[in-house]
């Protein structure tokens, strides 16, 4: 299913993908001694589809969640759309521009950060590296002033400017290169892994970050993730891929329910009895533990709580989503198994 916004019209789409395909040629490996010496002189080669025949749009001012299992096709797909690679066959175009053949005018309205992969100058302070990007891009003074102000106010970056890029710690450093993504005003940012490997106050920072730089500025931002608090704080659409081909595509709430109708209310009694209920699978009881599996649609997780507390002394409860892991899993298996 493609998903867009009723009733706005292609020409609202920031970016396009169209029939995207990515082939890699590798070289096929002989089996055994003979094998290994056959290849020294005959080289054969296989062809790896990693992306097919993919297509969908993004519309200005979109916060998209892209994602899918390792090895899916989802990083191929993110450097085609950003002109790190070539496709082998569709197009990508970025405000009416095919990325493939205008490559260098395209990457000036985009911004790209790839992980732990900084694009800071490692010799350098951070505020040098910002004022070498600055030379790279042709910013304007009067404009790089009041985006680092911007920056400095959602991020506070004033504060680590003149500390060399290699003293910086993680979430320091992601925060740098946040902004020197954003440094020449682009209208998308790809966003791959941001928060991986930060604590709970450096995830907050980048969360902060990009619902301002979308609200502020109204940039379109394309984010790659395994953090389901990333997903469920920022996006309101999801793309699903596997095997480079198109899974799921639709608002958040209404693919999430779909594929997970499910909840998992885990109670701990004061002693071992766990109660049965009509609208909740008990899956799973050791000790004081017990799990109940139940449609979000059919019982709240309040109600469920107060029936089987009617039944039985609680001394603690939570609730458990279900997780992106698991929603990608039941998507590209295409399974009828529920969470």
């Amino acid at each position: 299913m493609l998903y867009g916004k009723k009733g706005q019209g292609e020409d609202m789409s920031v970016i396009e993908v169209k029939n995207l395909t990515k082939d890699y040629k590798i070289n096929k490996k002989g089996k055994g001694l003979g094998g290994a010496v056959k290849n020294l002189f005959v080289r054969e080669k296989t062809v790896v589809r990693a992306v097919k025949d993919l297509s969908f749009s993004i519309e200005k001012g979109e916060i998209v969640a892209f994602i899918g299992p390792n090895g899916a096709g989802k990083s191929t797909t993110v450097k085609m759309m950003s002109g790190i690679l070539n496709p082998t066959g569709g197009q990508v175009l970025v405000n009416g521009k095919d990325v493939a053949k205008k490559r260098k005018e395209v990457v000036m309205d985009l911004g790209v950060v790839f992980g732990q992969r900084t694009q800071l100058n490692w010799d350098l302070r951070l505020g040098e590296s910002f004022e070498l990007l600055k030379r790279i891009y042709r910013i304007p003074d009067e404009r790089y002033k009041e985006n680092l102000k911007v920056m400095d106010e959602i991020l506070g970056i004033n504060e680590i400017i003149d500390i060399p890029v290699r003293q910086l710690s993680l979430g320091q450093r992601m925060r740098g290169d946040l902004v020197a993504a954003m440094l020449h005003s682009p209208s998308v940012l790809f966003l791959d892994e941001p928060t991986i490997g930060l604590d709970v106050e450096g995830k907050y920072a980048i969360r902060k970050f990009i619902k301002e730089i979308n609200r502020v500025k109204g940039t379109t931002v394309i984010l790659t993730t395994h953090d389901l608090g990333d997903i469920q704080e920022l996006c309101e659409r999801l793309i699903i891929i596997n095997n480079g081909e198109l899974m799921e595509d639709g608002p958040l709430r209404e693919v999430t329910e779909r594929i997970a109708p499910f909840k998992t209310l885990v109670v701990e009694f004061y002693d071992g009895e766990a109660p049965k209920h009509a609208k909740a699978e008990l899956f799973y009881h050791e000790g004081n533990i017990a799990k109940y599996r139940f449609r979000k649609a059919d019982i709240t997780a309040a109600q469920l709580i107060d029936e089987i507390a009617q039944k039985q002394a609680i001394k603690d409860v939570s609730i458990e989503e279900a997780s992106i892991d698991d929603i990608i899993r039941i998507a590209y298996q295409g399974s009828d198994d529920k969470i």
